[in-house]
């Protein structure tokens, strides 16, 4: 999702393990972990307890989904949380805003049921199936014919700022230009702001 970004006016800095330090991290308004990122990169694990502690100063750190696959149940949050397999593929599938007074639906933009329209492929991947009762759920969506998944879009306050997970599909949404995923995006980043 980073070039999408840089097109509105973002500017993202890519970081190495190198630059997951406290002095580093301070200056960012927020960190995005890509998707698949912990599946790929092992330097992440062990930096975790400094992203942690950016949060906590006052952060937002936005994880995008990962596969559970080989991953401890508290491998990734500052509170525990169970990634399933399940998906939400349709992506005209009814989203339902379970938050929508939550600075997530807010703050710079209102977010509507109007945001969720002309999305591609899928609404989503990867979403968690158990979670820390500290984490809000802020939207609910499913395929035709199944339960509607809450995991989609997960929020808790940990100390002074917010960490965000998120199996929506960010990484097809903003490449194409889809208008209502870039409102939701840009209110995560802005979190705490």
């Amino acid at each position: 999702v980073a070039r999408p970004l840089e097109l509105i006016g973002y500017t993202v800095t890519r970081l190495t393990a190198d630059d997951l330090t406290a002095e580093k991290l301070h200056a960012l308004d927020a960190v995005i972990i890509g998707i698949r990122a912990f599946n790929v990169r092992g330097d992440l694990a062990a930096r975790l307890s400094v992203l942690f502690a950016y949060v906590e100063a006052g952060g937002t750190l936005i994880a995008q989904y990962n596969l559970a696959q080989g991953l401890a149940p508290d491998w990734l949050a500052p509170f525990q949380m169970r990634i399933s397999r399940r998906r939400v593929t349709d992506e005209h599938a009814p989203v339902t805003i379970l938050a929508p007074d939550h600075p997530a639906l807010t703050t710079p933009n209102r977010i509507t049921d109007a945001d969720f329209k002309d999305w591609v492929q899928e609404r989503g991947l990867y979403f968690p199936e158990q979670w820390d009762e500290r984490f809000t759920p802020i939207l609910a969506t499913g395929d035709p014919g199944e339960d509607p998944l809450q995991g989609g879009l997960l929020i808790a306050r940990h100390g002074r700022g917010y960490f965000v997970y998120t199996s929506l599909s960010w990484f097809r949404q903003l490449p194409e230009g889809v208008p209502g995923a870039y409102r939701l995006f840009a209110n995560l980043v802005s979190l705490g702001k």
